[in-house]
Protein backbone atom coordinates (compact mmCIF):
# COMPACT_ATOMS: atom_id res chain seq x y z
CA UNK A 1 0.00 0.00 0.00
CA UNK A 2 2.67 2.74 0.77
CA UNK A 3 4.51 1.71 -2.59
CA UNK A 4 1.34 2.46 -4.56
CA UNK A 5 0.73 5.62 -2.35
CA UNK A 6 4.18 6.51 -2.99
CA UNK A 7 3.80 5.91 -6.91
CA UNK A 8 0.51 7.53 -7.19
CA UNK A 9 2.18 10.93 -5.29
CA UNK A 10 4.84 10.63 -8.14
CA UNK A 11 2.12 11.17 -10.73
CA UNK A 12 0.57 13.60 -9.32
CA UNK A 13 2.96 16.16 -9.66
CA UNK A 14 3.56 16.09 -13.48
CA UNK A 15 0.23 16.24 -13.57
CA UNK A 16 -0.71 19.08 -11.41
CA UNK A 17 2.16 21.19 -13.84
CA UNK A 18 0.92 20.25 -17.05
CA UNK A 19 -2.41 21.20 -16.01
CA UNK A 20 -0.98 24.46 -13.72
CA UNK A 21 0.67 25.29 -17.83
CA UNK A 22 -2.22 24.85 -19.82
CA UNK A 23 -4.22 27.49 -17.29
CA UNK A 24 -1.32 30.00 -17.35
CA UNK A 25 -1.68 29.66 -21.63
CA UNK A 26 -5.14 30.11 -21.36
CA UNK A 27 -5.15 32.92 -19.05
CA UNK A 28 -2.20 34.76 -20.92
CA UNK A 29 -4.30 34.50 -24.48
CA UNK A 30 -7.02 36.70 -23.16
CA UNK A 31 -6.63 40.31 -23.73
CA UNK A 32 -4.69 42.34 -21.99
CA UNK A 33 -3.39 41.44 -18.26
CA UNK A 34 -4.35 43.47 -14.77
CA UNK A 35 -1.76 45.98 -15.09
CA UNK A 36 -3.39 47.19 -18.58
CA UNK A 37 -7.05 47.76 -16.62
CA UNK A 38 -4.81 49.45 -14.11
CA UNK A 39 -3.50 51.83 -16.76
CA UNK A 40 -7.08 53.31 -17.05
CA UNK A 41 -6.70 54.68 -13.67
CA UNK A 42 -5.85 57.90 -13.61
CA UNK A 43 -4.18 57.93 -9.88
CA UNK A 44 -1.54 55.91 -11.47
CA UNK A 45 1.69 56.81 -13.12
CA UNK A 46 2.21 55.05 -16.25
CA UNK A 47 5.73 54.91 -14.57
CA UNK A 48 4.09 52.92 -11.56
CA UNK A 49 2.82 50.23 -14.12
CA UNK A 50 5.96 49.93 -16.40
CA UNK A 51 7.86 49.12 -12.88
CA UNK A 52 5.57 46.56 -11.94
CA UNK A 53 5.55 44.61 -14.96
CA UNK A 54 9.09 44.76 -15.35
CA UNK A 55 9.33 43.53 -11.73
CA UNK A 56 7.29 40.53 -12.50
CA UNK A 57 8.37 39.16 -15.43
CA UNK A 58 4.92 40.37 -17.65
CA UNK A 59 6.91 41.36 -20.41
CA UNK A 60 8.98 38.21 -20.98
CA UNK A 61 7.81 35.50 -23.32
CA UNK A 62 5.07 33.01 -21.53
CA UNK A 63 7.37 30.26 -21.33
CA UNK A 64 9.85 32.37 -19.60
CA UNK A 65 7.03 33.14 -17.20
CA UNK A 66 5.16 30.17 -16.20
CA UNK A 67 9.09 28.76 -15.76
CA UNK A 68 10.01 31.26 -13.21
CA UNK A 69 6.60 30.89 -11.44
CA UNK A 70 7.02 26.77 -11.37
CA UNK A 71 10.73 27.16 -10.16
CA UNK A 72 8.83 28.68 -6.89
CA UNK A 73 6.74 26.12 -6.46
CA UNK A 74 9.25 23.80 -4.57
CA UNK A 75 9.44 26.57 -2.14
CA UNK A 76 5.77 26.54 -1.75
CA UNK A 77 5.47 29.69 -3.24
CA UNK A 78 2.80 30.67 -5.63
CA UNK A 79 3.62 34.21 -6.90
CA UNK A 80 2.13 37.56 -6.27
CA UNK A 81 -1.45 38.59 -6.33
CA UNK A 82 -1.64 41.60 -8.35
CA UNK A 83 -5.50 42.82 -7.11
CA UNK A 84 -4.79 42.20 -3.28
CA UNK A 85 -1.12 43.40 -3.56
CA UNK A 86 0.03 40.04 -1.08
CA UNK A 87 1.62 36.51 -1.80
CA UNK A 88 -0.82 34.37 -3.18
CA UNK A 89 -0.71 31.74 -0.31
CA UNK A 90 -1.76 34.10 2.21
CA UNK A 91 -5.09 35.12 0.21
CA UNK A 92 -6.06 31.23 -0.41
CA UNK A 93 -5.21 30.05 3.02
CA UNK A 94 -8.02 31.24 4.87
CA UNK A 95 -10.92 30.98 1.60
CA UNK A 96 -9.21 27.12 1.32
CA UNK A 97 -10.07 26.23 4.56
CA UNK A 98 -13.55 28.10 4.12
CA UNK A 99 -14.48 25.83 1.38
CA UNK A 100 -13.38 22.89 2.71
CA UNK A 101 -15.60 23.47 5.74
CA UNK A 102 -18.44 23.74 3.36
CA UNK A 103 -17.65 20.79 0.92
CA UNK A 104 -16.99 18.30 3.77
CA UNK A 105 -20.08 19.30 5.76
CA UNK A 106 -22.26 18.85 1.94
CA UNK A 107 -20.26 15.54 1.50
CA UNK A 108 -21.31 14.37 4.79
CA UNK A 109 -24.97 15.27 5.00
CA UNK A 110 -25.13 13.72 1.24
CA UNK A 111 -23.88 10.19 2.23
CA UNK A 112 -25.62 10.22 5.70
CA UNK A 113 -28.81 10.53 4.05
CA UNK A 114 -28.73 8.97 0.64
CA UNK A 115 -27.09 5.67 2.17
CA UNK A 116 -29.92 5.15 4.36
CA UNK A 117 -32.32 6.35 1.76
CA UNK A 118 -31.10 3.87 -0.97
CA UNK A 119 -30.83 1.31 1.36
CA UNK A 120 -34.70 1.75 2.39
CA UNK A 121 -35.83 2.46 -1.03
CA UNK A 122 -34.09 -1.34 -2.45
CA UNK A 123 -35.39 -3.01 0.48
CA UNK A 124 -38.88 -1.62 0.05
CA UNK A 125 -38.81 -2.01 -3.91
CA UNK A 126 -42.25 -0.93 -5.55
CA UNK A 127 -43.91 -0.26 -2.72
CA UNK A 128 -45.00 3.14 -1.54
CA UNK A 129 -42.16 4.36 0.28
CA UNK A 130 -39.99 3.65 -2.58
CA UNK A 131 -42.34 5.18 -5.33
CA UNK A 132 -42.26 8.44 -2.86
CA UNK A 133 -38.30 8.52 -2.66
CA UNK A 134 -37.59 8.31 -6.65
CA UNK A 135 -40.53 10.56 -7.00
CA UNK A 136 -38.30 12.76 -4.92
CA UNK A 137 -35.01 11.77 -6.74
CA UNK A 138 -36.59 13.07 -10.00
CA UNK A 139 -37.80 16.79 -8.51
CA UNK A 140 -34.12 16.83 -6.75
CA UNK A 141 -32.24 15.75 -9.59
CA UNK A 142 -34.00 18.30 -11.87
CA UNK A 143 -33.89 21.78 -9.29
CA UNK A 144 -30.65 23.64 -10.38
CA UNK A 145 -28.86 24.28 -7.22
CA UNK A 146 -28.49 28.00 -7.86
CA UNK A 147 -32.00 28.39 -8.34
CA UNK A 148 -32.54 26.18 -4.79
CA UNK A 149 -30.02 28.49 -2.47
CA UNK A 150 -32.28 31.26 -3.70
CA UNK A 151 -35.22 30.42 -2.67
CA UNK A 152 -33.67 28.94 0.58
CA UNK A 153 -32.75 32.71 0.96
CA UNK A 154 -36.12 34.18 0.50
CA UNK A 155 -37.47 31.40 2.55
CA UNK A 156 -34.85 32.39 5.23
CA UNK A 157 -35.53 36.30 4.85
CA UNK A 158 -39.22 35.72 5.10
CA UNK A 159 -38.73 33.80 8.01
CA UNK A 160 -35.88 34.96 10.01
CA UNK A 161 -34.90 31.78 11.36
CA UNK A 162 -32.12 31.25 9.44
CA UNK A 163 -28.79 33.28 9.13
CA UNK A 164 -28.44 34.85 5.73
CA UNK A 165 -25.64 35.33 3.44
CA UNK A 166 -22.08 35.01 5.11
CA UNK A 167 -19.84 32.92 7.19
CA UNK A 168 -20.59 34.44 10.68
CA UNK A 169 -22.55 36.93 12.48
CA UNK A 170 -22.03 40.35 13.60
CA UNK A 171 -21.17 39.51 16.97
CA UNK A 172 -19.38 36.36 16.53
CA UNK A 173 -16.53 37.48 18.09
CA UNK A 174 -18.83 37.81 21.30
CA UNK A 175 -19.69 34.35 21.34
CA UNK A 176 -18.77 31.83 23.16
CA UNK A 177 -17.46 28.09 21.93
CA UNK A 178 -20.69 26.29 21.78
CA UNK A 179 -22.17 29.71 20.36
CA UNK A 180 -19.43 29.95 17.70
CA UNK A 181 -20.17 26.42 17.08
CA UNK A 182 -23.83 26.79 16.66
CA UNK A 183 -23.48 29.89 14.60
CA UNK A 184 -21.14 28.32 11.95
CA UNK A 185 -23.44 25.40 11.62
CA UNK A 186 -26.70 28.33 11.38
CA UNK A 187 -24.79 29.67 8.25
CA UNK A 188 -24.45 26.16 7.00
CA UNK A 189 -27.88 25.31 6.64
CA UNK A 190 -28.89 27.41 3.53
CA UNK A 191 -25.57 26.37 1.37
CA UNK A 192 -25.08 22.79 1.91
CA UNK A 193 -28.98 22.42 1.38
CA UNK A 194 -28.53 23.89 -2.02
CA UNK A 195 -25.49 21.40 -2.50
CA UNK A 196 -25.97 18.39 -1.27
CA UNK A 197 -30.20 18.23 -2.76
CA UNK A 198 -29.60 16.99 -5.80
CA UNK A 199 -26.29 14.88 -5.14
CA UNK A 200 -28.87 12.95 -2.06
CA UNK A 201 -31.20 12.26 -4.99
CA UNK A 202 -28.31 10.82 -7.16
CA UNK A 203 -26.75 9.22 -4.65
CA UNK A 204 -29.62 7.15 -3.35
CA UNK A 205 -30.34 6.13 -7.07
CA UNK A 206 -26.95 4.56 -6.93
CA UNK A 207 -26.97 3.26 -4.08
CA UNK A 208 -31.08 1.65 -4.51
CA UNK A 209 -29.56 0.02 -7.69
CA UNK A 210 -26.09 -1.44 -5.79
CA UNK A 211 -28.54 -2.73 -3.01
CA UNK A 212 -30.70 -4.42 -5.78
CA UNK A 213 -27.75 -6.17 -7.76
CA UNK A 214 -26.19 -7.40 -4.51
CA UNK A 215 -29.34 -9.11 -2.87
CA UNK A 216 -29.97 -10.81 -5.67
CA UNK A 217 -26.63 -12.13 -5.55
CA UNK A 218 -25.97 -16.26 -4.78
CA UNK A 219 -24.11 -16.06 -1.18
CA UNK A 220 -27.17 -14.09 -0.35
CA UNK A 221 -29.57 -16.51 -0.54
CA UNK A 222 -26.75 -18.90 0.75
CA UNK A 223 -26.55 -16.94 4.14
CA UNK A 224 -30.88 -16.56 4.21
CA UNK A 225 -31.12 -20.28 3.52
CA UNK A 226 -28.48 -20.92 6.61
CA UNK A 227 -30.73 -18.93 8.80
CA UNK A 228 -28.83 -15.72 9.57
CA UNK A 229 -30.80 -12.93 11.10
CA UNK A 230 -31.84 -10.56 8.40
CA UNK A 231 -30.24 -7.82 9.56
CA UNK A 232 -26.95 -9.38 9.58
CA UNK A 233 -27.62 -10.33 6.34
CA UNK A 234 -28.22 -6.67 4.73
CA UNK A 235 -26.35 -4.79 7.42
CA UNK A 236 -23.21 -7.44 7.13
CA UNK A 237 -23.14 -8.74 4.04
CA UNK A 238 -25.32 -6.80 1.21
CA UNK A 239 -24.40 -3.84 2.60
CA UNK A 240 -20.87 -3.68 2.53
CA UNK A 241 -20.71 -4.84 -0.68
CA UNK A 242 -23.01 -2.12 -2.41
CA UNK A 243 -20.98 0.49 -0.91
CA UNK A 244 -17.77 0.04 -2.69
CA UNK A 245 -19.14 1.10 -5.99
CA UNK A 246 -19.88 4.52 -4.31
CA UNK A 247 -16.60 4.75 -2.95
CA UNK A 248 -15.04 5.47 -6.17
CA UNK A 249 -17.37 8.03 -6.13
CA UNK A 250 -15.33 10.05 -3.47
CA UNK A 251 -13.00 11.57 -5.60
CA UNK A 252 -14.77 12.83 -7.90
CA UNK A 253 -17.20 14.44 -5.12
CA UNK A 254 -14.34 16.66 -3.79
CA UNK A 255 -13.54 18.51 -6.84
CA UNK A 256 -17.34 18.61 -8.65
CA UNK A 257 -18.24 20.16 -5.35
CA UNK A 258 -15.16 22.71 -5.71
CA UNK A 259 -16.21 23.90 -9.20
CA UNK A 260 -20.56 23.35 -7.70
CA UNK A 261 -19.74 25.43 -4.53
CA UNK A 262 -17.93 28.71 -6.63
CA UNK A 263 -21.70 29.56 -7.89
CA UNK A 264 -23.37 29.01 -4.18
CA UNK A 265 -20.44 30.58 -2.50
CA UNK A 266 -21.33 34.08 -4.55
CA UNK A 267 -24.95 34.02 -3.97
CA UNK A 268 -24.86 32.84 -0.60
CA UNK A 269 -21.88 34.94 0.37
CA UNK A 270 -19.80 32.62 2.17
CA UNK A 271 -15.90 33.51 1.78
CA UNK A 272 -14.68 30.63 -0.63
CA UNK A 273 -12.51 30.48 -3.06
CA UNK A 274 -15.79 30.49 -5.68
CA UNK A 275 -15.97 34.50 -5.02
CA UNK A 276 -11.90 34.35 -4.51
CA UNK A 277 -11.74 32.82 -8.59
CA UNK A 278 -14.53 35.10 -9.61
CA UNK A 279 -12.43 37.96 -8.68
CA UNK A 280 -9.38 36.73 -10.54
CA UNK A 281 -10.72 35.75 -13.21
CA UNK A 282 -11.96 39.30 -13.83
CA UNK A 283 -9.09 41.09 -12.68
CA UNK A 284 -6.77 38.74 -14.73
CA UNK A 285 -4.85 38.12 -11.46
CA UNK A 286 -3.17 35.43 -13.00
CA UNK A 287 -1.52 33.78 -10.09
CA UNK A 288 -3.95 33.68 -7.83
CA UNK A 289 -5.96 32.35 -10.69
CA UNK A 290 -3.38 29.53 -11.19
CA UNK A 291 -2.95 28.69 -7.12
CA UNK A 292 -7.36 28.82 -7.53
CA UNK A 293 -7.01 26.20 -9.99
CA UNK A 294 -4.01 23.93 -8.06
CA UNK A 295 -5.89 24.02 -4.95
CA UNK A 296 -9.07 21.92 -7.36
CA UNK A 297 -6.34 19.75 -8.83
CA UNK A 298 -4.98 19.01 -5.54
CA UNK A 299 -8.31 18.02 -3.99
CA UNK A 300 -9.19 16.05 -7.01
CA UNK A 301 -6.06 14.04 -6.76
CA UNK A 302 -6.34 13.56 -3.35
CA UNK A 303 -10.26 12.63 -3.30
CA UNK A 304 -8.60 9.78 -5.78
CA UNK A 305 -6.59 8.71 -3.72
CA UNK A 306 -8.49 8.23 -0.64
CA UNK A 307 -11.12 6.84 -2.36
CA UNK A 308 -8.64 3.84 -3.68
CA UNK A 309 -7.38 3.64 -0.33
CA UNK A 310 -10.79 3.30 1.22
CA UNK A 311 -11.60 0.74 -1.07
CA UNK A 312 -8.82 -1.49 -0.48
CA UNK A 313 -10.13 -1.64 3.36
CA UNK A 314 -14.06 -2.10 2.48
CA UNK A 315 -12.76 -4.87 -0.33
CA UNK A 316 -10.17 -7.36 0.74
CA UNK A 317 -10.44 -8.82 -2.73
CA UNK A 318 -8.31 -5.61 -3.66
CA UNK A 319 -4.84 -5.80 -4.24
CA UNK A 320 -2.75 -3.30 -5.02
CA UNK A 321 0.65 -5.36 -6.12
CA UNK A 322 -1.87 -6.17 -9.38
CA UNK A 323 -2.47 -2.19 -10.31
CA UNK A 324 1.26 -1.09 -9.40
Amino acid sequence: MVKYILKRLLIAFPMLLVMALLTFVLMQKTAGNYYDLLKMDPRVSPETVERYVRLYQLDRPVLVQFLSWAKNLFRLEFGYSFYYNIPVKNVIAGRLLNTFILSFASILVTWLIAIPLGTFAALNRNRFWDRFIQTCSYFALSTPSFFLAMLLLYLGSRSGWIPLGGMRSAHYAELSLAGKCFDLLGHLIIPVAALSVASIGALQRIMRGNMLEVLGQQYILTARAKGLPEHRVIFRHALRNALNPLVTLLGYEFSSLLSGAALIEIICSWPGLGSLMLTAVRSKDVYLVMASFMMGGVLFLIGNLLADILLARLDPRIRYERLS
